[in-house]
């Protein structure tokens, strides 16, 4: 897979955790592929409909550490940390994304808290 690819999905998850795409249903609903299932790091599990209608977490995030490993041709697997400032939380996270007519879209998404710390990743090589 090309590099260049591995930088079109990150920006992609930092889309997913911007505060613009988690406030408009219109922009979450074209990132979110319609078979769509999340894992939270509370637990639960959501598809696309609960989560364009009850609506997202809205936090202020960061992402660290990003790196995809491909499962396919046209589906890959992304790994990476996010710092949530708003809600003093860390998790380890993992998406699949789907390549459908030419667009990526997410199709599954889990959390788990972490008691680490972006520092513990930033500069390790880790």
């Amino acid at each position: 897979m090309p590099h260049d690819l591995k930088s079109q999905l990150k920006e992609l998850e930092e889309s997913h955790i911007s505060l613009e795409v988690r406030r408009s249903p219109e922009k979450l609903a074209a990132l979110l592929a319609d078979d769509f299932l999340e894992i939270s790091s509370s637990g639960y599990k959501y598809g696309k409909k609960e989560c364009l209608e009850t609506g997202v977490v809205l936090t202020e995030m960061t992402l660290h550490e990003f790196e995809i490993y491909p499962l396919a041709t046209n589906i890959v697997l992304s790994t990476y940390f996010i710092h949530d400032k708003t809600r003093d939380k860390n998790t380890m996270r993992s998406s699949i994304w789907k390549l459908t007519n030419g667009v990526w879209q997410l199709s599954f998404h889990q959390g788990t808290v972490t008691p680490l710390e972006p520092e513990d990743f930033i500069g390790n090589g880790n």
